[in-house]
Parts: C-alpha cells; structure tokens; sequence
C-alpha cells in the first residue's frame, strides 16, 4: 500500500483544466528508502536589497525520501527557512527546479499551487499563526473550510486532529486560554487536519520553553513514525539530533550532511 495518495484526479478536477501541467501519474508510491519524495536541483534563490541582490541559496541540491525525518540546520540568514518555503511551493527559485513525487512545483501556476499544498504541505510556524477569536477546534477546521474540504466531516476531522496532538479536552479553548505549547500543538493539529504525507515545521520550538519544546519534538516523532515525512528547520543542534538525518547549512549552501543516528 503506499503511504501518500495525492489524488491526481480530484486536484485535476477541483483545478477545471484538463492541459494542466500537473503530472498525470501523481500518486505516491515512494516508500522509505526508496527514491526521493522531494527534490531540489540546483536551486537558487536571490533577493534585491537596494541596489544588491542578496543570495538566500546558491545552487542547493538535496534529495529527502518519504518517510525521513530531517533536520535543516544552520544559524540565521543560512538559506533554511528559504530552503523550507520552496519545497513547501510558498516561494520558487530563480534558477534550478524542485520537485515533490517527480512534480515540478516551480512550474506550477498559484491557483495549482494553493490546491497540491491543501492536499499535500502541512506547515507549522515558529508564530503559531491562530486567529484569536476563533476557538481551537475553529482554527483547526479554518484550512478545511477554506478549501471547501471533507464539506460534512469538517468538525470531525478537527476534532480527531486535536485529539491526536492531546488537546481533545481543550477544543473550545481560545487561544488567549492555551499555554505557548498548547497553542502550537493546536497549529500542528491544523497542519494535519487534510492528513497531508509532508510536514514542514519552521523553528516550532522557537517561542517554547525547554519543557514545552521537548513535547513538540516528541510529537514531530510521533507523526514521523506514523509514516510523515518531515522537514524540521533549526538553529539548534540538539533538537536537530531527533532526526534521521540532518542537513548542515551556511551563507545559502548545504555545507554537510550526515546521520543523526
């Protein structure tokens, strides 16, 4: 059985073009160990500052296989969280390709985009990004309302997403009632609410203390060994040993990679 099913026919049909450039085998099939889930070939990344380009990568290749748990890892301005926003298909290189199951996303049009990441992306942010009028359960079911997703499960699914992350308990909670680690718990239940195969977590430790961040962690691995692939960004090197592997990055380079093993 694979493990990821992106259902090329239904995006095809939500998207109402039939000369889409989507690929038309995108199913997944990847399993661990295998070929690469995502990949990135010399890809860069520039930004005008002023009069200067400023250089956020400088011809990165990487390759992640489904089911890996790796780390990007590097001090400020490294090029990580840049790294991050394109496989995510937020942001898209100036030169080089990346591709997520053999698609090229750079290549893909916003309105295609913004459909492939509701069914494939889920993103957590260092902020935790909640609406602050809105419950949990109501922040939780928001992508899924705007997606017009799963129209008569909606609720459900929040719910299951937010018993998952252990705040069944807190779903009618507003954010202002949540703790810090409740309240990025309740960001990383949204981001599973699709069930989508890839999870990118941008610093999520980084507005935790050392006790709340240790449940974060625990729970990225929860969701990795539950079949996810996850990308996780940080600036520390412990929490960096979570992961499987862990990809080293400086001045918009990859500088190394080894195993966190």
């Amino acid at each position: 059985m694979p493990i990821c099913d992106f259902r090329f026919a239904e995006l095809q049909s939500k998207i109402g073009n039939r000369k889409s450039k989507i690929h038309p085998d995108y199913t997944c099939i990847l399993m661990p160990n295998q070929d690469a889930l995502i990949r990135l070939e010399n890809v860069t990344r520039q930004y005008a500052v002023g009069a200067r380009s400023l250089f956020a990568l400088r011809g990165v290749s990487l390759d992640i296989r489904a089911g890996e748990f790796v780390a990007l890892v590097g001090p400020s301005g490294s090029g990580k969280s840049t790294l991050l926003n394109l496989i995510g298909g937020i942001d898209k290189p100036d030169e080089g390709m990346v591709y997520v199951a053999d698609l090229p996303i750079n290549t893909q049009s916003e309105n295609e985009l913004a459909i492939w990441r509701g069914e494939t992306i889920g993103i957590v942010f260092q902020f935790f990004q909640l609406l602050p009028t809105l419950t949990a359960l109501e922040n939780v079911m928001l992508p899924l309302e705007l997606r017009h997703s799963f129209p008569n499960h909606q609720r459900e699914r929040a719910a299951d997403a937010l018993e998952r992350v252990g705040l069944a308990e807190r779903a009618t909670q507003l954010p202002s009632e949540l703790s810090g680690g409740e309240q990025q718990r309740v960001a990383i239940a949204r981001a599973l609410a699709n069930d989508p195969p890839i999870l990118l977590a941008d610093e999520p430790t980084g507005n935790l203390d050392s006790e709340n961040g240790q449940r974060i962690l625990d729970l990225l691995n929860d969701l990795h060994r539950g079949g996810k692939t996850v990308v996780l960004v940080t600036h520390d090197d412990a929490l960096a040993r979570a992961a499987q592997k862990i990809v080293r990055m400086r001045d918009g380079q990859i500088i190394a990679t080894e195993s966190a093993d």
